[in-house]
């Protein structure tokens, strides 16, 4: 076996869910990311849902999903993906249950059946640019 094929079955690290601690799998998160095995670390800013153009949408839920977008051709661009992303720290304006909800749909969708990254929701009474709703970094590890 080459050391390509033998570092492509290594995983960066792993996400972990302990019995000890209830399982956070509804809420699209998962407690620990123990990274291990990585050549690169890539630290995405946090992401907003403002288009190319710069421009953002009065709906949370367009600027969520845009922000995610943005995310991922972040990585993209680095030829890195979501499942590469260990943690996560979201930060919303007016947090609600609502926007919440909206927000584990929205990573259910993005992440299907893999672990979810850990994760920390933070409510902020604003971000960077007065119409902004939410803003998401990611850290990520990639072999």
């Amino acid at each position: 076996m080459n050391s390509e094929t033998s570092l492509s079955r290594i995983q960066a690290f792993q996400l972990i869910n302990p019995n000890t601690l209830y399982n956070p799998r509804a809420f699209a998160y998962s407690h620990i990311a123990e990274v291990k095995h990585f050549l690169r670390v890539l630290h995405i800013s946090g992401q907003g849902g403002e288009n190319q153009q710069g421009q953002l949408s009065c709906d949370f839920s367009a600027q969520t999903h845009q922000a995610f977008l943005n995310l991922q051709l972040a990585l993209a661009h680095l030829d890195a993906s979501l499942l590469d992303i260990a943690v996560l720290r979201i930060f919303v304006v007016d947090h609600s249950t609502k926007k919440h909800q909206f927000l584990i749909q929205e990573m259910q969708t993005l992440w299907k059946n893999h672990p979810f990254p850990a994760c920390t929701l933070i409510p902020v009474p604003c971000l960077a640019l007065p119409a902004m709703q939410i803003e998401i970094e990611a850290t990520a590890y990639c072999l």
